[in-house]
């Protein structure tokens, strides 16, 4: 699946079509798969030039979703969360710790891999 992210509306879009595509997976796995889709790419739509482009594909018992922004931000190795009061600063985390593993490349961008249970 290939999507153009330009604004909340098309991110919202994208999702749905997403769970459609993978909703004979668990309730569970579709909802991680939305969750670190809508982490990455709310922080491009915020951060990131406000244009990505978001490819989502299932292989065996992964699912890959890349996110490539405009701008060519490349994110921390390791990630932190943020204070637990602070009102930002989790996303990264939060996408890690939901993946099994995530790399960077100046070509696709954010690729991460998430475990289909």
């Amino acid at each position: 699946m290939y999507f153009e992210i330009d604004d909340y509306n098309a991110l919202r879009e994208a999702l749905q079509k997403m769970s459609l595509a993978l909703r004979e997976l668990s309730e569970e796995t579709v909802f991680n798969s939305k969750l670190v889709a809508t982490e990455l790419l709310s922080n491009v739509l915020q951060h990131g030039g406000g244009r990505a482009i978001f490819r989502v594909e299932k292989t065996g018992d992964e699912i890959r979703i890349c996110v490539q922004s405009e701008n060519k931000y490349r994110p921390p190795e390791k990630s932190v969360c943020a204070d637990l009061y602070a009102e930002r600063g989790r996303g990264l985390f939060l996408v890690d710790a939901y993946c099994e593993r995530r790399t960077y490349s100046d070509e696709d961008g954010i690729t991460v891999f998430l475990k289909i249970r």
